[in-house]
């Protein structure tokens, strides 16, 4: 039912802002190799890309985080439900998406509640980062929008 659905431009400058473009391999803060907007596929301590490495890198990884979100969703969703989503799991992963309360509520249709699940996900380790938290209140926003 969602399967047309693509990453929006809205949704990839969502996922660039809070990632940021970083050309060289740094640790995240969840202790993870990262480069360009937020690639952790493979990559080693040291390694260097242009900006435009980074920008296919993103289009590529985005195609695996949008077959994750309709995978796992199974009501219909508008545009910026699914950029939302897809910022919020190419952040998060696949695996805590489909464990979570956002998706079962999701999948109850309850987009109130889902919407409100977003701004739980503010920790890293343990710990609220001003970070997250900003994002997933975009995220959340965007989600509603």
């Amino acid at each position: 039912m969602n399967s047309n659905l693509r990453t929006s431009v809205n949704g990839i400058s969502l996922i660039k802002q809070f990632e940021g473009f970083r050309s060289e391999a740094y640790l995240c803060p969840a202790n993870i190799l990262t480069i360009g907007y937020g690639h952790t596929k493979g990559v080693k301590a040291g390694q260097k890309i242009s900006a435009q490495e980074g920008e296919q890198l993103l289009i590529k990884d985005l195609e695996t985080f949008e077959n994750n979100v309709k995978a796992l969703v199974k009501v219909p969703l508008n545009q910026n439900q699914f950029d939302a989503l897809v910022c919020f799991t190419f952040n998060l992963g696949a695996n805590n998406l489909s464990n979570s309360t956002l998706l079962k509520k999701l999948n109850q249709s309850d987009f109130a509640g889902a919407a409100l699940e977003f701004l739980k996900w503010n920790k890293a380790k343990g710990k609220v980062l001003a970070g997250l938290t900003k994002r997933r209140e975009a995220e959340s926003k965007l989600f509603k929008s």
